[in-house]
């Protein structure tokens, strides 16, 4: 009968390093609920809007790209590896915000010619996402499957005229917001079971 030997970095006080590591961060799994909790409420804000509310549909858009960017600057301060990653994609939401806050007036338009690019850069990073943070079970099926939708409203936008996407660009920025909400929410009770 053998006995396994540890290997460098396998041993126990690399086990605990990681353990305090998890710990350290499910302590604070309620932050990832409240983030939720707030993209759910968004998205119901953005769906309730009329063609009188483009100004202010502007700076909701603004906040919740400012609000990604926020997460992903996070994740990247905390992440192990990739930390690239997080940020570039922190600096792509940041960017978005920017311009949503010069000119909210025009922003409703400018979003609606870009809202395909800009679905399809969201389903994107929710594939990738999903895959690099190596969930499993229902978060990752969550993630992935809210970026192949993602990808599908994008090429489904692309193809229409500005005027039907003007029309139809609250209701798809109050499904971004849902679907991000509900998946933040998911990840939220995922890593609460991890502090246990």
């Amino acid at each position: 009968m053998s006995t396994a030997v540890p290997s460098p970095g396998m041993g126990e006080s690399s086990f605990a390093v990681d353990r305090a590591t998890v710990e350290q961060v499910a302590k604070y799994w309620w932050l990832s609920l409240v983030t939720g909790v707030m993209w759910v409420v968004a998205a119901l804000v953005v769906l309730q809007f009329d063609k009188a509310s483009i100004t202010t549909v502007g700076v909701i858009i603004g906040l919740m790209f400012a609000a990604a960017a926020a997460q992903q600057f996070v994740l990247a301060a905390v992440a192990e590896r990739l930390r690239w990653l997080w940020a570039m994609f922190g600096v792509i939401f940041a960017v978005a915000s920017v311009l949503c806050f010069v000119h909210p007036e025009n922003t409703f338009a400018g979003v609606a010619d870009i809202l395909g690019f800009l679905f399809l850069s969201v389903g994107i990073w929710w594939i990738v996402r999903s895959f690099v943070e190596g969930q499993s079970g229902a978060v990752f099926w969550l993630g992935l499957i809210s970026g192949v939708m993602m990808v599908i409203l994008a090429f489904w936008t692309s193809g229409q005229f500005f005027i039907e996407k003007a029309y139809t660009l609250l209701v798809f920025a109050g499904i971004w917001a849902l679907m991000h909400g509900i998946s933040d929410i998911f990840k939220a009770f995922a890593v609460r079971s991890l502090r246990d």
